[in-house]
């Protein structure tokens, strides 16, 4: 089942009036007819709805079922990551936001390969973000994750001391009965952030500031793992011990 989401001027009496890029998708694309069912998500609530009409450029949908169904975990998850090539941080983009992550936040580290020109922060953004809900529409979310501005290594530690448990798999970090009693720290209604290394992965000095502001260090085993490798395999983790929370 296809899933859109609206905002405020899309609300209409006991349904939704959808216009521009949706509309078009769900007639000359999906081919859609009156009758078919869709998911609607307004406001992190996602109804289960039934086209009535095409009209003028819209496709008006009553609601059969309100509040259909909520995919959204009992945890909040940040994942900083440390900036891969564009390819590899679109691929991450799309698998964090399937995995449940609340927000991205790109980060740029000392062994940074890739950096974003200044000029181009904006567009690229722009992009991110546009992946991100081609993402939740697909892994019908409840919400469409923020990939947010770029930030340093230094900000990104500080935004992450305002979360409940800051978490760094690091390359160099031994003992998995470590990231066992780490992972098993997080409870229902936490801000989870994980960090992740770019390709060129953690400084001396960077692991040293992340210790030092409260950061959990683990391992992800004894392979040394890609960055995108990481993300995911980190996310997943966080994502299946909060399954268990509702």
């Amino acid at each position: 089942m296809y899933n859109f989401f609206v905002d405020n001027s899309s609300v209409i009496d006991n349904g939704y009036k959808i216009i521009g890029k949706d509309y078009n998708h769900i007639k000359n694309v999906l081919r859609m007819k009156v009758g078919e069912e869709v998911l609607v998500t307004y406001n992190g609530i996602s109804d289960l709805c039934e086209i009535i009409n095409f009209d003028n450029l819209a496709v008006i949908l009553s609601i059969k079922a309100p509040n259909y169904q909520n995919t959204e975990l009992p945890i909040e998850i940040y994942l900083f990551q440390g900036l891969p090539k564009s390819d590899k941080f679109e691929f991450i983009i799309q698998k964090a936001v399937e995995l449940g992550v609340k927000e991205i936040i790109p980060v740029e580290m000392k062994f940074c390969v890739a950096k974003i020109e200044e000029k181009k922060k904006a567009q690229k953004l722009e992009r991110f973000n546009l992946i991100s809900e081609s993402a939740a529409k697909q892994s019908k979310r409840n919400v469409i994750p923020k990939v947010s501005n770029v930030l340093t290594f230094n900000q990104a530690v500080e935004y992450a001391k305002g979360l409940d448990l800051f978490i760094v798999p690091y390359e160099c970090a031994n003992g998995i009965e470590q990231t066992s009693s780490v992972i098993s720290q997080i409870k229902k209604g936490m801000k989870v952030g994980v960090m992740i290394g770019s390709e060129g992965g953690f400084s001396d000095s960077e692991i040293e500031l992340a210790k030092t502001s409260g950061a959990k260090i683990i391992t992800l085993g004894k392979r040394i793992l890609r960055t995108e490798t990481a993300s995911i395999t980190a996310l997943s983790v966080i994502m299946l011990k909060a399954e268990t929370l509702y």
